[in-house]
């Protein structure tokens, strides 16, 4: 029963948590699932905005501002992940990699120290309700709500004639050169897109937990792979809406099995350790299903 309680208690934590991470799976999903580019550069996107968001409110910029610029970094660095690839035939996994290693200088000197307290500048909260920052329901409700509106936005979009681009340089890269789509740029633009929602859950991250850190993205690339895969085995990926559903929906339920873990005593220093096996069951279990249905079916002839 204590374990129970323990879990029921840490469900409004780790679900306000989820929907600001489903951010980072939607980012690792457009450029893997969307575009056929395999992009981890996340771990790099997600701090560098919550860097750039935490060291303007310090300044004494407004949270829209300084989310505003923290988006705009991110974008920038996922288009530059994107050029390094092409320009110069560099794995994606690879120029991913490299720029993820550049942004921790860039994002030690853009707040000028490894971390930066923010509890006594406004937020993004703050300008929807006074005080809506301390209530876990309120918060998960706006959360929520944006959440819905960017996947809105996004299933719009990648319906509409740049959308549909989008997706065709990733269904088929020959077909997609073959009806005049610009390969290159509409790739750029989309890795751009994705490190920009990555980074958008860094500003929202710091202003909810009220400081920024320069660490804030070490493991996240595997939160967001976990959230996919979840994901995808929970809804499908069949059509446009189960591909953008899957991200939320298995960010939501990873972390409500990390609410498990932690109710079940696991150290919270553990948690990536079970978040890496949770990843390796989830990638191969297709194998090891699929050699189990191979050798049944040898048995039976």
């Amino acid at each position: 029963m204590e374990i129970v309680r323990s879990f029921i208690e840490l469900i409004p934590v780790t679900l306000a948590q989820s929907l600001i991470y489903a951010f980072v799976a939607l980012a690792v999903m457009i450029p893997f699932r969307l575009l056929n580019f395999p992009d981890l550069s996340c771990e790099g996107t997600f701090p560098l905005g919550g860097s750039v968001c935490g060291a303007l409110l310090a300044m004494g910029f407004g949270p829209v501002s300084a989310m505003a610029a923290g988006v705009a970094a991110g974008f920038l660095a996922g288009c530059a992940v994107a050029m390094i690839a092409l320009r110069f035939r560099i794995s994606s996994l690879l120029s991913g990699i490299i720029v993820i290693t550049m942004l921790y200088s860039v994002n030690l000197r853009v707040m000028g120290r490894s971390n930066i307290a923010l509890f006594t500048y406004p937020t993004i909260f703050d300008l929807v309700h006074e005080g809506l920052n301390q209530s876990l329901p309120a918060k998960i409700a706006l959360l929520g709500a944006v959440v819905a509106l960017v996947l809105g936005l996004l299933f719009a979009f990648l319906k509409t004639e740049k959308g549909i681009a989008l997706r065709a340089v990733g269904a088929n890269l020959d077909m997609a050169q073959a009806q005049g789509i610009s390969v290159w740029w509409t790739t750029v633009a989309g890795v751009g897109l994705a490190a920009s929602f990555s980074a958008f859950a860094g500003t929202v991250l710091v202003q909810s937990q009220g400081f920024s850190d320069v660490n804030i993205g070490f493991g996240v690339v595997i939160n967001g792979l976990a959230s996919l895969i979840i994901g995808e085995l929970l809804v499908g990926r069949q059509n446009v809406a189960r591909q953008l559903l899957a991200p939320v929906i298995g960010a939501i339920a990873y972390y409500q099995l990390v609410s498990v873990c932690l109710a079940l005593g696991l150290a919270p220093s553990d948690l990536k350790f079970a978040s890496g096996l949770l990843v390796l069951a989830m990638l191969a279990a297709p194998m090891l299903f699929g050699k189990e249905r191979m050798m049944a079916r040898e048995k039976v002839e």
